[in-house]
C-alpha cells in the first residue's frame, strides 16, 4: 500500500468517525486537494512549465475588417460562417424593467450552431495508485496570456465535425466512449448568457484503467494533480473558464 493510498484510508475513517456520509468520488475529490500528490512535476515545474509555453507560442494574431474574414458572411441581420456550422451574430432587443439598464437594450448575441456548443473534458488516470489529470496549456486568439490551462478536450462540434477542414480533437475518444472509461461527472452546464444566446457545453470528467497506456501527443500536455491545478486558479489568468468550470464541482 502507498502513501496515497494509506491517507486516503486514514481520511475516509476520520471521515466516518465524524458520522459524516459521502459519496466516495466526492470524498477522493476533497483528499486530493489537500496535499500536492502529483508523482511527475512539482509546482514549481509546472509554472516553468506553463511560462515556458507561452514563450514558445506560434500564434499570432493581426485585427482585420469583419469582410475580410476568410469562410465568414457579414449580411444586415447577422455575421455567420458560410460552412452553417460554429456560430452566428445577430442582434437582440432586450426588454426588462428589473435590470441595471431601464427599458432594456439592444446588443449582438452569439447564437451556436445547434445550440450545443462541444465537449470540455478532463481525462484522469492513476498512477502508482495517485490520481492525475491531464490537462493542456493551450493557445486561444483571446486568451490574457495568449496561453491558458484547459482541459483534455476543450472542442466544438464543429470542431469534432471537421468544419474548418482540420485534426480530430486530441484524446477525443475517451469521451465518446463510454465503455472504455468511468465517468465521474457528465452534465450539460450553461455559458455566459450576457453573450452566447442559450449555449451550453457537455463537461465531463472520465478516468481510464491505471494499466492503460496514454502517449503525450505534444509538450503542452501535462499530467496534474488536482492540488496543482486549484492552485493554478489562484494564478492570475492562468486557468481558463473551461477548465474551472468543470472542477467547480469537485
Amino acid at each position: 500500500m502507498n502513501n496515497y493510498t494509506e491517507q486516503f484510508l486514514k481520511y475516509k475513517n476520520s471521515i466516518k468517525n465524524l458520522g459524516i456520509e459521502g459519496d466516495a468520488d466526492k470524498l477522493e475529490f476533497n483528499f486530493e486537494v489537500l496535499k500536492d500528490w502529483s508523482l511527475f512535476n512539482s509546482f514549481e515545474e509546472i509554472e516553468r512549465w506553463y511560462k515556458d509555453v507561452i514563450n514558445k507560442k506560434e500564434m499570432t494574431i493581426e485585427e482585420i475588417p469583419l469582410h475580410e474574414c476568410k469562410n465568414w458572411s457579414v449580411a444586415d441581420d447577422k455575421i455567420y460562417h458560410e460552412s452553417g456550422e460554429f456560430f452566428t451574430i445577430l442582434g437582440l432587443r432586450v426588454k426588462t424593467d428589473i435590470r441595471e439598464c431601464k427599458g432594456g437594450w439592444d446588443q449582438p448575441i452569439l447564437k451556436q450552431t445547434g445550440w450545443d456548443g462541444g465537449i470540455l473534458g478532463i481525462l484522469r488516470k492513476r498512477f502508482e495508485g495517485v490520481p492525475h489529470y491531464l490537462v493542456e496549456a493551450k493557445c486561444e486568439p483571446g486568451n490574457p496570456n495568449m496561453v491558458q490551462i484547459s482541459p483534455t478536450v476543450q472542442a466544438t462540434f464543429s470542431n469534432i465535425k471537421k468544419a474548418h477542414e482540420g485534426s480530430t480533437p486530441n484524446y477525443l475518444n475517451f469521451f465518446q466512449d463510454g465503455k472504455k472509461v468511468k465517468v465521474h461527472y457528465k452534465q450539460w452546464l450553461g455559458e455566459d448568457g450576457g453573450r452566447l444566446y442559450n449555449k451550453r457545453n457537455l463537461n465531463m470528467i472520465v478516468e481510464v484503467d491505471e494499466d492503460q497506456k496514454i502517449d503525450i501527443i505534444n509538450e503542452n500536455f501535462r499530467w496534474m494533480s488536482l492540488y496543482q491545478i486549484k492552485k493554478c486558479c489562484m494564478k492570475e489568468a492562468w486557468v481558463g473558464q473551461c477548465l474551472r468550470s468543470i472542477i467547480a464541482h469537485v
